[in-house]
């Protein structure tokens, strides 16, 4: 738990009480951890911001409080956040009144950064810590989530069938990811070296690595660099899924090693995709094996353009349907967090 919800327990009345009925409503729902402590903390800060409650509060003043958070620049991600925990806040408490007077968001979906082959050997080449190099390695050559690198334990890795177990994830749903001759010779260096017990990679006290810890090897890696992009752990997995696209996978099997639940999640990639005919097993071996005449090829270019069309048709198709659906349908109040 976050050190501003404890703040929020000790100076603000009935927070305390408030906070344990949001974390059994949430554990009982199944949802994550993650969104756990992001609506708690935003919760907080808000109790904290009027020394009240915000089931207490007018409207007004979340519209003052919302009003400020823009003004300050917040994080687009921290902005929702805020209107998603006090939505299921006060959905919660009983007041659906309250949460559909919350903003509504469009679905904007920005195209990911991508890094460039040459940019990624620049940043695999930058840290000096053995820990952040094979981190960095792991987040590009397997598209992991942040979170998924960080809970990694050694049981999860199976060097006979070359192979990472990535453990209830995004949607509490396992999956296996392939792991390539130069991502499995780099982990069993860093074994032999490191010796961790339980977690690959461990934080304080023999936990799990920080959020922080995953952020700061990438940051620290960057400055090394003259890369001028923003990155961020997630950009790694973004330039995994657009470069197996590039080298020839089929977007339905990028799809499954990224663990998306939805094909149109993985179709994002097909917007900044660069084609290219070869088909590869892991996009980190690509980097160091380069030679001129290596090319591992199962499609051809024109096989690799038709499917992908193929499946850009079939979004569109779903895309005119469900507006031709809602046209003729009267709008109806949808509650959503």
């Amino acid at each position: 738990m976050y050190t501003i919800v404890q703040q929020a327990c000790n100076e603000v009345e009935g927070f305390q009480a408030l906070c344990l009925r949001m974390e059994k409503k949430i554990m009982i729902s199944d949802m994550s951890t993650s969104t756990l402590n992001n609506y708690l903390r935003c919760v907080a800060l808000v109790s904290l911001h009027y020394k009240d409650l915000p089931t207490r509060l007018t409207h007004e003043q979340i519209e003052d409080y919302l009003y400020l958070l823009k003004k300050r620049d917040a994080a687009e991600s921290f902005f929702k956040h805020t209107v998603y925990g006090l939505r299921f806040l006060f959905r919660l408490e009983g007041l659906p009144y309250r949460a559909i007077q919350l903003p509504s968001f469009k679905n904007n979906r920005k195209l990911p950064v991508v890094l460039s082959q040459s940019e990624m050997l620049e940043l695999l080449q930058a840290p000096i810590l053995l820990k952040h190099r094979v981190i960095i390695a792991i987040l590009y050559g397997c598209g992991l989530r942040c979170q998924e690198v960080r809970k990694l334990q050694l049981q999860d890795i199976d060097f006979e069938r070359n192979m990472l177990h990535i453990r209830q994830s995004k949607g509490r749903k396992d999956r296996y990811v392939p792991i390539g001759e130069m991502l499995r010779n780099e982990i069993k260096n860093y074994l032999l070296r490191n010796k961790p017990v339980k977690w690959l990679f461990n934080g304080k006290n023999n936990n799990g690595f920080s959020p922080q810890g995953v952020q700061r090897a990438v940051r620290e890696a960057q400055q090394k660099t003259s890369i001028q992009k923003r990155v961020t752990p997630h950009t790694f997995r973004h330039t995994y899924a657009t470069h197996l696209l590039e080298q020839g996978l089929d977007i339905v099997s990028i799809k499954e090693l990224l663990g998306h639940a939805f094909i149109e999640t993985t179709m994002v990639y097909l917007h900044v995709v660069t084609k290219n005919n070869k088909v590869v097993f892991s996009p980190l071996d690509t980097l160091f094996h380069k030679s001129k005449g290596e090319s591992i090829v199962d499609n051809s270019q024109k096989s690799f353009q038709y499917e992908n069309q193929l499946y850009l048709n079939i979004l569109q198709k779903r895309a005119a349907n469900r507006l031709q659906r809602l046209t003729q349908k009267s709008p109806q109040i949808e509650f959503s967090f």
